[in-house]
């Protein structure tokens, strides 16, 4: 169900007003219109001395019926405008609230009462209009939205990447695995090392040394010095598949 609008309107606003209701109302003495229109009657501005508490009262009174009299602001007749200089009995004539609206932006920007001015315009600097503060929103808006969407694409983006990443390392482990060596052709393997280890350590019948290398860390060492960078050829590895290829050939 349709909610109401309470900022549609503003109840210290009027479609037209006497001059002594902008000015009671530009000093924010909304509260004390009754007695303030009592006393004014059908004067044109405050009686001196009648609000001395409220100087701005019958300034900015005065300040709207010069802006009246100078044709600076529009008026009417009991709220209907008037041709530019027909004649209008004082105690009848109005102005509209638009046109005293930008008469008040354009004469005086740093006033901002009100009955004339949303919430946004009261706060925003004058050199800012409304309508600029209103278009940021709306840019702020569309921004907003774009970046909603930035993110549910990056997040199908990752969705996707996260799935061929998932893809690619099961595809990598078939691949290792199809090219691991079985258990049968791993013992093959570590026998012969086993084995050539065992020549090249060992002697003939006669006692003389069939390589010149005296123990492991020979070979290791001379495996290093003509074949190092290549996978498998570093100490450590070395040294654990000579282990393993001593066992394999003394178990078989």
């Amino acid at each position: 169900m349709e909610q109401y609008n309470a900022k549609s309107c503003n109840n210290l606003e009027k479609l037209f007003y006497r001059p002594i209701e902008v000015a009671l109302r530009w000093c924010n003495l909304i509260d004390h219109e009754s007695a303030i229109l009592a006393s004014v009657g059908t004067e044109l501005v405050p009686p001196k001395g009648a609000f001395p508490q409220w100087p701005c009262l019958t300034l900015n009174t005065e300040k709207i019926w010069a802006a009246i009299f100078d044709g600076e602001m529009p008026h009417g007749r009991d709220g209907r405008t008037v041709p530019d200089g027909e004649n209008v009995r004082k105690d009848r004539i109005t102005v509209k609230h638009t046109d005293l609206r930008a008469w008040m932006a354009k004469t005086y920007p740093d006033q901002k009462p009100e009955f004339l001015f949303d919430e946004i315009e009261r706060t925003t600097h004058s050199a800012i209009s409304a309508e600029s503060v209103r278009a940021l929103q709306v840019e702020r808006d569309a921004c907003k939205a774009r970046n909603e969407k930035a993110v549910e694409e990056w997040k199908k983006l990752k969705k996707d990447r996260d799935a061929i990443a998932s893809e690619r390392d099961s595809l990598a482990a078939m691949v290792e695995g199809a090219n691991a060596p079985g258990a049968r052709a791993e013992t093959t393997y570590l026998n012969i090392i086993g084995g050539l280890l065992g020549l090249m350590l060992g002697k003939t019948p006669a006692g003389i040394a069939q390589s010149v290398f005296q123990n492991q860390a020979a070979i290791i060492s001379a495996m290093l010095a003509h074949h190092s960078g290549k996978p498998g050829i570093s100490d450590t590895t070395l040294e654990q598949k000579f282990a393993e290829a001593n066992r394999s050939i003394r178990a078989t």
